[in-house]
């Protein structure tokens, strides 16, 4: 299975059309049509369903896209983290992180360094605790910003001196919104909107004093800004961290929880994996930041 069949299979995935993916590859279909022929027989699997018009993914093929694309992924950045093992810093560093206002203070690192090099580029991919340490744990990221506990025998970490604070967001116009804040038995009636890791670590569920699968939840989010427009639309009340939403001017509002909640939050990366010189730089960063609010 060599990468260069991979792409041909993503070109193909990706334009639903083998004749439109051979045109953007630059080759001939048959040429094309042999190579996913071969690719197939090779796992004796049938990944794609031809149709006159277009191709569709089997299940088979679907299930084969997402590990195709991690496979060209890690070995494009192989390739580039190899191209710059010089003493330029230079590259490409992708950081998970889990939905929270402190992301700003590496946004504020990275900015930093970019000023001094200027090839230096961010990735940010958002998500849940899960989906984020999988594709660290699989190379394709160089960090993970985490919410609430983390894996410390599995992972090197730095444990980042900033608090987010929970609390729930609703309409302006809720009986809820005149309150300071809210205690647990506020919201036991309520229609409430969870993020898919709320007893995760986050502390959520030990507040509530009771489990969540107790309570009356119409609706799960993985992003905040989904979750806002379901609470605009009078769905529910959604348990949420603050400053994620800019409720100013907005029929939304943000009222914490009480006693207040505070999530920690913690950088993380494979222990015994070499770092590319721009992702040392990036730690160097994030620890000199902290020093510096010391």
């Amino acid at each position: 299975m060599e990468l260069r069949v991979l792409e041909y299979f993503l070109a193909v995935a990706r334009e639903q059309s083998i004749s439109r993916a051979a045109e953007h590859l630059h080759i001939t279909q048959p040429t094309l049509s042999r190579q996913l022929k071969d690719l197939e027989n090779e796992f004796g699997k049938i990944l794609f369903i031809r149709g006159k018009r277009s191709v569709t993914l089997t299940e088979d093929g679907i299930y084969f896209r997402r590990r195709a694309e991690e496979i060209v992924s890690l070995a494009r950045r192989t390739e580039a983290e190899m191209m710059n093992r010089d003493e330029e810093i230079e590259g490409d560093v992708f950081i998970g992180a889990g939905e929270t206002h402190s992301i700003r203070h590496i946004a504020r690192v990275i900015t930093d360094l970019q000023r001094q090099y200027g090839g230096l580029k961010l990735h940010i991919v958002s998500g849940d605790s899960a989906d984020l340490t999988e594709r660290l744990d699989k190379g394709l990221f160089d960090f993970c910003l985490l919410l609430g506990d983390v894996d410390q025998q599995k992972y090197n970490y730095l444990e980042l001196p900033y608090r987010d604070r929970w609390g729930v967001l609703m309409r302006r116009d809720s009986p809820l919104a005149e309150k300071r804040s809210l205690k647990p038995e506020d919201i036991y009636d309520k229609p409430l909107i969870l993020s898919r890791q709320s007893d995760s670590g986050a502390g959520v569920e030990k507040w509530l004093g009771k489990p969540i699968s107790e309570l009356n939840v119409v609706a799960t989010y993985n992003l905040v800004i989904n979750a806002s427009v379901m609470a605009a639309e009078g769905m529910g009340y959604v348990l949420s961290l603050d400053r994620l939403i800019n409720t100013d001017g907005t029929e939304l509002k943000f009222v914490p929880f009480e006693p207040e909640q505070r999530i920690k939050m913690t950088l993380v990366w494979k222990k015994y994996r070499t770092m590319s010189k721009a992702a040392e730089k990036v730690l160097k960063g994030v620890r000199g930041e902290i020093e510096g609010r010391g």
